[in-house]
């Protein structure tokens, strides 16, 4: 069986900013496995800007900042498999993939890093009645069709969802010509980004409607039509308040699911909130030398982000393997872990511990809010010590957040319990 210092699954952001980081940080033998038949993952169809701003101070469209890493990669000289599917990973990070070159191939490898990415929530999940009519898409999708392979998906067009790619589609479609009618949102809020609903709606005259959903689909052969109608607090349709939209495309931008079925054979324990695995501080899932960053973790706002987090697990991965190897000199203290707890607004952290004996001088928490909160403030505690409070106009679910904790802070506290972060009012 052959064997590699560090596999990474997935050839998308994440994938190849932990690899740089990894033969940074003086790993050589790597190994990048992706199933798509080019590097750059999802980014490749997302041709509108507005990446890059953190990582290289300028901005770029998504397959420009895929092309930055890609040299990167290539200039390293760091070997990939295009066209690979990954059928199993086990808790000994035995690795199983198929290609057509190869047949079925398993390797092993002295640490594995998770860079699957996430996939788009379909419309079985969302028990709409009607029939399953041509011209019905996941945003994703129709983004894919119109931007790399040039198909103009439909004329008159209705979008479920206000996740950011439905609204980047929705300023798309206009510019392909397409008529937006409406995009509905289930939610009182939306889940996007405030400067795409103010770039790909407002600035195009498309109506949002919040606390509203897709009831019905009209058509057999083709979709003609789709009924919205308003919700209730407990998100069912309030009767009397149906509208009909003619139309002949409907969108569907409904949600993002981390990929994480091949994490699930390492044994890692799954977060029920995110999706993705619980992690520590190094980014390493509860199988040893498995490490998981981007959006097979937890859903991203920013690719930078996505590249920032992915080059941190691409680091620690490269420890890991030097220290299984014994040639990491620098001594460790006795672990002391720490849990992380999101509470009262906060849905989840990311890492979930925290080892406060050896992590590195700072980590960066990144968390979502559970609703749309205005004038409160972001507050920190070790145990019951109130460490920090930050105050924000406005938090929203579609903004990730983050706080940072620093090692010198933990100095005064070497019983700690449990870190909490939390929002709080005035």
């Amino acid at each position: 069986m052959r064997e590699h210092d560090i596999v990474i699954i997935g050839g998308g952001p994440a994938g190849l900013a932990a690899a740089v980081s990894a033969r940074k940080a003086g790993i050589q033998d790597i190994l990048i496995l992706e199933r798509d038949h080019m590097l750059g993952g999802i980014l490749n169809q997302c041709i509108h800007n507005g990446f890059g701003l953190h990582t290289f101070k300028e901005e770029l469209t998504g397959p420009e900042y895929a092309s930055r890493f890609i040299k990167m990669v290539e200039e390293e000289k760091i070997p990939y498999r295009l066209n690979t599917i990954v059928v199993d990973i086990t808790k000994e990070k035995e690795i199983t993939y198929i290609n057509r070159e190869e047949g079925l191939v398993t390797i092993k490898a002295g640490a594995v890093i998770l860079a699957m990415g996430c996939r788009e929530r379909p419309r079985g999940a969302l028990n709409i009645p009607g029939y399953r009519p041509a011209g019905i898409y996941s945003a994703g999708t129709a983004q894919r069709l119109t931007n790399m392979e040039g198909f103009q998906v439909g004329k008159e067009v209705v979008i479920l969802g206000s996740g950011d790619i439905g609204l980047i589609m929705a300023r798309r479609m206009t510019l392909e010509g397409a008529k937006v009618k409406v995009v509905a949102e289930l939610m009182p809020y939306s889940g996007g980004l405030k400067r795409n609903i103010v770039q790909c709606l407002d600035d195009y005259g498309i109506p949002l409607k919040l606390s509203h959903t897709v009831v019905e689909i009209h058509g057999k052969e083709r979709v003609t039509g789709i009924t919205i109608a308003q919700v209730d607090d407990r998100r069912k349709p309030i009767p009397g308040t149906e509208e009909y939209y003619s139309c002949d495309t409907l969108l569907l931008s409904v949600g993002l699911i981390p990929e994480n079925e091949l994490t699930k054979g390492t044994g890692a324990s799954m977060s029920r909130v995110t999706s993705g695995p619980n992690v520590n501080d190094r980014l390493e899932t509860g199988a040893e030398g498995v490490f998981a960053c981007g959006n097979v973790l937890h859903v991203h706002d920013l690719v930078d982000f996505v590249s920032e987090e992915a080059a941190l697990a691409g680091e620690n991965a490269a420890h890991y393997v030097q220290k299984q190897k014994g040639g990491q000199a620098a001594e460790e203290a006795q672990s002391h872990e720490v849990p992380l707890f999101a509470e009262n607004g906060v849905r989840y952290t990311v890492p979930q511990t925290l080892d406060v004996a050896n992590m590195k001088d700072m980590v960066v928490v990144r968390f979502r809010v559970s609703d749309v909160f205005k004038n409160r403030s972001i507050a920190v505690y070790y145990d019951d010590q109130l460490i920090s409070k930050r105050k924000k106009k406005v938090l929203a679910p579609g903004e990730m957040e983050q706080v940072i904790l620093k090692k010198d802070s933990f100095s005064k506290y070497p019983d700690l319990k449990k870190i909490t972060i939390c929002t709080e009012g005035e």
